[in-house]
């Protein structure tokens, strides 16, 4: 589609590591692609959640993370990009933990995912470092679960309170 962004030669959408990186290409899609790709990570986290509770988000989470590492890594040496924005399985990995924290409310996982945003998009300390110092697909996705455990924090403390938070 010509509105998506391009991947990078030799990469193809039909390349696992392609599929996973962008998160099924909603890494593609123009202007502010990790919010796309956390939105991307909606759906599926709640199916996730309904099925198999918190716990199996959790087991989600690590499970995106570990192949994260790989899909991220590949992505970033086709692209010739340490860190290329069209990657935004780091930010489903971390929003699924972030929602694994929280009730299945409207207002919880709405909640969830702007203070993940907000974490993930201002980089307060450490995750700056995370982001500058660790590099590879580790270094992808790691500076997204700090971002991540900076909103669990914030939402725990918000839950004592808002009640439904």
């Amino acid at each position: 589609m010509a509105f998506l962004k391009p991947l990078p030669a030799p990469l193809r959408m039909s390349d696992p590591a392609a599929f996973i990186a962008t998160w099924f290409g909603s890494g593609l899609l123009p202007k502010a692609p990790g919010t796309w790709g956390s939105l991307a990570a909606l759906p599926p986290g709640w199916l996730i959640f309904h099925y198999c509770g918190p716990e199996g988000l959790l087991i989600a989470a690590a499970a995106a993370f570990a192949l994260g590492i790989w899909a991220a890594g590949v992505y970033a040496r086709a692209a010739g990009n340490p860190d290329p924005s069209q990657v935004v399985i780091d930010e489903v990995a971390a929003l699924w933990l972030v929602l694994a924290t929280v009730p299945p409310t409207a207002l919880a996982w709405t909640a969830a995912f702007l203070c993940f945003r907000l974490f993930d998009v201002v980089k307060p300390w450490p995750v700056s470092l995370a982001d500058r110092k660790i590099k590879g697909g580790f270094g992808i996705m790691a500076d997204d679960i700090v971002a991540a455990i900076y909103a669990m924090l914030v939402l725990l403390l918000l839950r004592n309170f808002i009640e439904g938070v």
